[in-house]
């Protein structure tokens, strides 16, 4: 027992400069009233750093526990008056599966005819979304992990530092400047029982999560959970305003710390590759935004969120942290998602066949 907790601590203390860094970064966007504040200003700061030489310490371990708080706190999005809106999001549903059949289409296409990869490392760097799941997935083939990598962690950064001025672009939310919380809203927590909840919910879903194979099952699972606790009414409880910006931090990080050791000279033209193919994909997502804000009437701001290619529990804590509809956001992540990781092998099929036709 002795031995793992000086593991821990040998751990943690190799993820303190990352955390730190991270912080220091969120601190000063938080400062300058930026929105996304400790998300953006995490990501930037260790990006900088990493791209910059610094071996930054991945936060691994910490992604996990915060995956698990993340979906709790999407969970809470699930109110018990929005039980038929579910269902009415159906035409948004087959609007975000269209697109998400284009850009994956696209980025077949791209990354074998314009970036020359192999059909393995084109398909699963194309693929819109699931990174941890379809990492592993191209660990298993002959793709080239650092161009898929790179293309994902890429895009993934390219989405994140977007979204402010795209969604101001647009016009359907001000996102304004960050709101500054005085000492009692940073120290507030919710009643024993609720906290109760929010724990268990955050427990039970990472072993239902696993249960039920999603993809992202720490993710997800406590979003099924916590989910059906809000709605049903047993709790209408938050996670508090401390431990949310904790999680922004680390995703921040973690996205910031992927750029770590990667050599510009010897990498610049998967990172070439990977900038025009997202910038793309990012035009399809806005495209797609109208189309179904023009045809569902739903907001356009959470079209764009539900739509973008990739980085589900980046873009549900955004739509999270900015209050644009995160549980709209997040069941279209988590459906196209779940066909992504379950339709990959027969997809890959398919590109196999139609390129040697």
């Amino acid at each position: 027992m002795s031995d793992r907790i000086a593991a821990y601590l040998v751990a943690a203390g190799r993820l303190l400069p990352t955390l730190i860094i991270g912080g220091l970064g969120g601190v000063l966007a938080y400062w300058l009233h930026l929105p996304l504040p400790w998300l953006l200003g995490a990501l930037i700061a260790t990006t900088v750093c990493s791209l910059a030489g610094a071996r930054l310490r991945s936060p691994g371990g910490s992604r996990k526990a915060v995956l698990v708080i993340i979906g709790v706190m999407l969970g809470a999005a699930f109110t018990p008056d929005m039980g038929g809106d579910i269902a009415r999001w159906s035409a948004s549903f087959a609007i975000m599966l269209l697109a998400t059949t284009i850009m994956m289409a696209f980025s077949v296409w791209f990354g074998r005819r314009v970036a020359g990869y192999s059909m393995e490392t084109a398909m699963y760097a194309g693929v819109p979304g699931g990174v941890s799941a379809i990492t592993l997935m191209a660990a298993e083939s002959q793709a080239d992990l650092r161009a898929v990598g790179v293309t994902h962690a890429v895009r993934i950064l390219m989405l994140l530092v977007a979204i402010p001025p795209m969604l101001k672009m647009i016009g359907h939310v001000d996102i304004g400047s960050t709101s500054t919380l005085d000492l009692a809203q940073w120290r507030s927590l919710p009643a024993p029982v609720d906290t109760a909840l929010l724990i268990g919910a955050g427990i039970l879903g990472m072993w239902l999560g696993r249960r039920l194979h999603l993809p992202n099952p720490l993710l997800f699972g406590p979003v099924i959970l916590s989910g059906g606790l809000h709605m049903t009414g047993m709790t209408d409880a938050t996670i508090p305003p401390l431990i949310v910006a904790l999680a922004q931090i680390i995703i921040g990080v973690s996205v910031g710390t992927r750029f770590g050791g990667v050599p510009l000279l010897t990498v610049g033209h998967n990172l070439l590759m990977a900038v025009l193919q997202a910038l793309a994909l990012l035009v399809m997502a806005l495209a797609a935004a109208w189309v179904g804000h023009f045809l569902t009437g739903y907001s356009q701001a959470a079209a764009l969120l539900a739509y973008m290619p990739g980085g589900a529990p980046e873009l549900s804590l955004v739509a999270l942290s900015l209050n644009i509809d995160p549980a709209f956001v997040t069941s279209h992540h988590l459906l196209r998602l779940t066909l992504l990781v379950l339709l990959l092998p027969v997809l890959l099929n398919v590109f196999r066949r139609a390129s040697k036709s």
